[in-house]
């Protein structure tokens, strides 16, 4: 017999580390969004605030920006209002007095000038958090205007993405990304430090030292050697099998073998006894060094099968392999497809489509997608209510355009 509680315990989803945070976002494009969706996952309450009439500009962006909004505003609700009324100003106080966490991602100084920048908001709530997203921390090039693109070619990853010669881009916003997750790590540190001292903090993350962050392994080999590395396209690898081979029904594959254990799995799967046996290419850096005659016969050898083939063996070897895949792939990969890694998201046409939740599990659960990437004004109804405002005067403010009622 199941006890009533064991049954409550099966079926009530777990409460989420965030739950009963909230966070008010002033946020556009990449970076800050990235850092509110990682905490809407894990939790929080987001509450993004847009400006009049239409709401945030990335709504409206096509081309390379087209899914922006979408993919980084899931589990947050929406409010618009004209921040430059003192009814919407005062609606705007209001609501980040009920904040746990502020965020925003805006030039220097602009917050400052809407009464909202870190100093102001301390002298009133000496609890809040609040973490600003910029181009570059303190120094020369702090009032510089960033963007994702810039900073890839001012910290060396464009260079080290590209051909000799012709700095490449990375193929996705990565410092935006992965600046919008390292300030969501020190809201995280601060909202701990706050459980101790009742203090808020400033939490500041930039694009330029973020590249610089992900460039510096390559600046720790030139540290160690004296030697600058070549571009990645270009590289000598550090392993000898590690390379994009073209099997023998035109299709492309990712294959490697990067240790002497998986070296012996290959050369027995492949029945190379007579390469496996072979003292000059007996471990990884002797393999390495003997790559201008060694490739030249993987290559022959996986062009003599097909794709699947080339999986077929990796996978009884537990050689690390990967078929060629674009973005769009992906919504039919199965492990993406079977482990929750992919969630049911409406789009602002009203289409559904099924995207990437946060790349982490708790207890073996997946973080859920409480709720839709918002409409304009979704929630501003809901939010002026919980803020004490009577139907009538939500009315009043809807009419009077100083907040958009979705």
């Amino acid at each position: 017999m199941t006890l009533d509680g064991d049954r409550d315990a099966m079926t009530t989803p777990p409460q989420l580390p965030l739950a009963g945070i909230r966070v008010v976002e002033f946020v556009h494009m990449v970076m800050g969004p990235t850092c509110g969706l990682v905490l809407a996952d894990l939790g929080a309450e987001v509450i993004k605030v847009e400006p009049t009439p239409d709401g945030d500009n990335t709504r409206r962006l096509t081309g390379s920006g087209v899914g922006f909004f979408v993919n980084f505003n899931r589990n947050k609700k929406s409010l618009i209002v004209d921040m430059k009324t003192p009814e919407g100003r005062a609606i705007v106080d209001r609501l980040v007095a009920s904040a746990d966490v502020v965020t925003e991602n805006f030039r220097p100084g602009a917050m400052e000038k809407l009464g909202l920048g870190y100093e102001q908001l301390k002298a009133r709530h000496p609890g809040i958090i609040y973490a600003s997203h910029k181009g570059f921390l303190d120094g020369p090039y702090e009032t510089r205007t960033a963007l994702d693109e810039v900073v890839q070619m001012m910290g060396g990853l464009a260079y080290m993405t590209g051909l000799p010669g012709r700095p490449l881009r990375a193929g996705t916003s990565v410092n935006d990304i992965m600046g919008g997750m390292f300030a969501a790590i020190g809201v995280l540190a601060a909202l701990l430090e706050r459980k101790e001292t009742g203090r808020g903090k400033l939490v500041r993350s930039a694009l330029f030292e973020n590249c610089a962050f992900l460039v510096s392994q390559h600046m720790a080999a030139y540290a160690m050697t004296g030697r600058a590395l070549p571009p990645m396209s270009i590289r000598v690898a550090a392993w000898a099998i590690y390379d994009v081979f073209e099997t023998g029904d035109g299709q492309q594959i990712f294959f490697a073998v990067v240790s002497d254990t998986q070296w012996a799995a290959f050369c027995e799967a492949v029945g190379w006894q007579a390469r496996l046996a072979d003292p000059a290419l007996k471990t990884n850096n002797l393999r390495v060094a003997a790559r201008p005659t060694l490739l030249p016969e993987i290559e022959a050898l996986l062009r003599g099968m097909t794709r699947d083939e080339v999986i077929a063996l990796a996978e009884r070897a537990g050689l690390p392999y990967a078929p060629i895949i674009r973005p769009e792939d992906l919504f039919e990969d199965p492990h993406l497809n079977a482990s929750g890694g992919l969630a049911d998201t409406v789009l602002p046409d009203g289409r559904h489509a099924r995207l990437p939740t946060l790349p982490l599990d708790l207890d073996g659960r997946r973080l859920p997608k409480r709720l839709d990437p918002p409409g304009p004004g979704a929630h501003s109804r809901e939010i002026l209510e919980g803020l004490g405002y009577p139907d009538a005067e939500i009315e009043r403010l809807g009419a009077a355009g100083v907040v958009r009622l979705g």
